[in-house]
């Protein structure tokens, strides 16, 4: 039996609800907007997919993206929707139809309760475009740029808080791709004008995209990533003015990979984590940097690729899930220094799958454990003890041992007295027994467990059978300092527990 032991005293860091936030590049054209959908409104917004964001309750949304910030031109999607030009967008070989553009974005933010979060153009953009922008959404007065925001329907500022200074610019596959020294310079420019025209945005700097062991073929790759000295130069010199470093790492799998090195990723996951944490630090200490640079995570997810491309089908199932769920333990264990992310999903966009424009959107089994974890998290991170059987799995040809069977991050919310275990039992076949127990307090009443699962780890969410991998809710008994549940195989678990 694996012992789980909780001290309610033994707080990691508050947790920002930020983490929980999503992510729109791909879910824009036939996704949130979609005006040819019997499910779109008078504005061509999908109902559906409204909704299914509106249950995922994201803190933020990020926009444009991704890939597309690169070539985008905020300009050309404002004012009357007739006259704006549509363009060619170079990463993704399509045609952007401008339809869709800031203003547009700030009402959608609106209605969904959420902040946004904008991603400007380093790549072929320049510092003025990116300043403009944040004139345009948080100008005050006479400027040009705060009376067409008011000729175009707002003439209160947006108040934008969150601004992204590039995306992968470390990417070879990026437009406008640049070298450690070229961003750490471009950093510091964009920095500048954008803090000078609202002091108080808060700047995510593009930190790192591409690790040493990324899924690009080796001739697509540079001699090494530089990650460490990316993060020192753009520290160094724009330090001051950055308020978060935002990774991105993908699980880079494959449909056929052994169960048990999906489960290895996540120790992968972990390891970078901790490494980035300290060079910030270290960083920040050396420089006499004294305001918290945090990590944001604002692009991650699964990334399942066949290996026969036109012979395999890239697919979301019961794994995925585990592993969105894993993700989130992850960052509640590391708390202190992520305190804002992006979930990706995979396929298109958050779990939010389209079949066909006249069907109801699909919930992929990936969508059930952001769901789950917005709507339970504590305010808390508690620091865990556990203690029971591991195993061995390999990612990226780097083997790790002591995987824990159960995969364990709990919140506290002190204000309701209520204690949350989240655990992701990593096993394909075993259910695992464990006693829960309390360091001080008793557990007051039963205990409410929802839990993510499906029949086995191939399970997926289909046209016919939607509901193959979904969230059920039921209750157990607890009382006095323990008590004991047993993990289904390979699912995802909460217990919300009211302590006293």
């Amino acid at each position: 039996m694996d012992h789980v032991k909780i001290d309610l005293e033994r707080t990691v860091s508050d947790i920002d609800r930020n983490i929980f936030g999503g992510y729109l590049e791909n879910l824009v054209y036939g996704g949130i907007y979609y005006p040819k959908s019997p499910y779109a409104d008078k504005n061509g917004l999908r109902s559906d997919v409204f909704e299914a964001l509106q249950r995922m309750k994201c803190p933020n949304l990020r926009f444009p993206g991704g890939n597309l910030a690169s070539g985008y031109r905020w300009m050309d999607a404002v004012g009357p929707a007739a006259e704006r030009p549509a363009h060619h967008d170079l990463a993704w070989n399509s045609v952007v139809s401008n339809q869709f553009g800031t203003d547009e974005f700030m009402l959608y933010c609106r209605r969904l309760g959420t902040e946004p979060y904008i991603c400007v153009n380093c790549g072929d953009g320049d510092m003025r475009e990116a300043a403009d922008w944040v004139e345009y959404c948080n100008g005050k007065g006479d400027s040009y740029l705060a009376k067409l925001r008011g000729k175009n329907g707002s003439e209160a500022p947006y108040n934008v808080k969150y601004w992204g200074i590039g995306n992968e610019v470390d990417g070879p596959w990026q437009i406008g791709f640049k070298t450690p020294q070229e961003y750490a310079r471009a950093c510091t420019e964009f920095s500048k004008v954008m803090k000078l025209v609202d002091p108080d945005i808060k700047l995510v700097a593009s930190a790192v995209s591409l690790w040493d062991d990324h899924s690009l073929p080796p001739d697509a790759l540079p001699a090494k990533s530089e990650w460490v000295e990316r993060a020192q130069l753009m520290l160094e010199q724009a330090g001051e003015r950055i308020d978060y470093m935002a990774l991105h790492r993908y699980a880079h799998l494959h449909n056929d990979d052994l169960f048990e090195n999906y489960m290895a990723f996540m120790k992968d996951f972990d390891e970078h984590l901790t490494a980035y944490d300290g060079l910030i630090r270290s960083v920040c200490l050396e420089r006499g940097i004294k305001h918290h640079i945090a990590i944001a995570i604002d692009e991650w997810g699964v990334s399942r690729h066949p290996r026969v491309q036109r012979t395999e089908k890239m697919i979301v199932n019961t794994v995925d899930a585990m592993m969105t769920a894993q993700h989130f333990n992850s960052f509640i264990r590391h708390a202190h220094s992520v305190r804002l992310a992006n979930f990706t999903g995979t396929l298109t966009s958050m779990g939010v799958r389209l079949i066909r424009i006249d069907k109801h959107v699909l919930l992929e089994p990936n969508f059930y454990p952001v769901e789950l974890y917005s709507r339970t998290c504590g305010q808390q991170a508690l620091d865990v003890f556990w203690d029971g059987e591991t195993f061995s799995g390999t990612y990226k040809n780097r083997t790790y041992s002591g995987i824990r069977t159960l995969d364990i991050a709990a919140t506290l919310d002190e204000s309701r007295k209520q204690l949350v275990v989240y655990v992701v039992n990593q096993t394909a076949s075993k259910a695992t027994d464990a006693a829960i127990s309390l360091a001080s307090g008793e557990f007051a009443g039963d205990v409410r467990v929802s839990v993510i699962n499906g029949p086995d780890i191939k399970s997926q969410n289909t046209e016919e059978n939607p509901l193959q991998v979904i969230t059920r809710e039921s209750a157990a008994k607890a009382s006095g300092k323990t008590f004991n549940y047993t993990f289904e195989p390979h699912s995802v678990t909460a217990l919300v527990c009211d302590v006293r």
